[in-house]
């Protein structure tokens, strides 16, 4: 089979390097174009781009697929590639995190008879957590259970039939990170068996989603990334979980902005002290105890400004006590 891939970020270079060992042929990749990022702000290429270099995939990096774009140099992007699309000789489509909306006459193309149509790799057990966000939202939430959806797509947010699901338990110490990295692992693995489902002429069972229980994943903001100490030990904990690795849970002490990017509740009885909402209670055998709006958080990784991620108990020691007690508070 050959397929055509469609991704940018390292979750959709997963996908693409299981489906590429699995012996498919991928005729071309489309991707972001580079971004300035880093401290240099340089252009990167993406991790697709970046795969698609080194296997001499033919790439596009179009700024839009929306051939009616009222920028002349993006319109002339989005024809190249409909004109490349629609030229090429390829089976399936996929398209895991790309970043851009698949318009009507784009997914056309991949209906075309002889075809199977375009397949989403979605990170969550739709319909729920629909949207661009579904990894930290889930473990925001505090949802115990999300998964790896294969959908056949439609023009919709997420909305097309679900030809294959697969459910993966959200670890009560989880990150966004450490979850991203095992769903990447799940969506390449079922990606891939539904490729093979096509590969041989087994019909996939298309299951409509289901209308209620409907949510939206938004887009994570820097915005959202200071805590409110005055916040349950459930909800802060949550939140500094569920950012991690983007942006980094903060709060302020000393004038300095501190990262929070690991941490836990307690065990009971493990603090004894009470204090302020975002008071420090003393130090763990592994970081550090403070007080929130309800019961207390033990913060497990903290980083300075300038400085690296690093056990609390190490972090806090730049702090001067003497007769002050350290309080992390929000920006005035």
């Amino acid at each position: 089979m050959k397929i055509v891939f469609a991704g940018t970020p390292e979750f959709a270079a997963c996908a693409m390097r299981a489906i590429d060992d699995a012996g498919y042929e991928i005729v071309l990749a489309l991707t972001q174009p580079d971004r300035r990022a880093g401290r240099g702000m340089h252009l990167q290429a993406s991790p697709v781009k970046e795969f698609a270099l080194e296997k001499n995939i033919p790439l596009l990096q179009p700024e839009t697929l929306k051939r009616n774009s009222a920028d002349p140099e993006k319109q002339a992007q989005a024809l190249e590639a409909y004109r490349q699309l629609s030229e090429i000789d390829f089976d399936a489509m996929v398209v895991v995190a790309y970043g851009l909306i698949l318009p009507q006459d784009v997914l056309d193309i991949s209906q075309q008879p002889g075809r199977s149509g375009s397949f989403n790799i979605h990170a969550s057990l739709l319909p729920r957590w629909r949207g661009a966000a579904p990894i930290q939202r889930a473990i925001e939430s505090g949802d115990t259970k999300t998964g790896i959806c294969i959908m056949q797509m439609d023009v919709g947010l997420d909305t097309g039939d679900t030809v294959l699901v697969s459910e993966l338990d959200i670890a009560p110490e989880e990150t966004s990170s450490s979850l991203h990295h095992r769903l990447a692992e799940l969506g390449a693995q079922s990606i891939v068996e539904t490729l093979n489902c096509l590969q041989v002429g087994k019909a996939l069972v298309r299951t409509p989603q289901a209308t209620n229980g409907v949510t939206y994943a938004e887009k994570i903001l820097k915005s959202e990334a200071e805590i409110d100490w005055n916040l349950s030990a459930q909800e802060i904990d949550r939140r500094i979980r569920a950012f991690n690795p983007f942006p980094g849970a903060t709060s302020n002490a000393q004038e300095l902005e501190i990262k929070f990017w690991n941490s836990r509740i307690p065990k009971a009885g493990a603090v004894s002290a009470t204090g302020h909402p975002g008071e420090l209670l003393g130090l763990s055998e592994n970081g550090a105890y403070i007080q929130c709006g309800q019961g207390a958080i033990e913060i497990l990784e903290m980083q300075k400004p300038g400085g690296k991620k690093m056990p609390a108990s190490i972090c806090l020691q730049v702090f001067t006590f003497r007769e002050q007690v350290l309080r992390f508070h929000k920006k005035e």
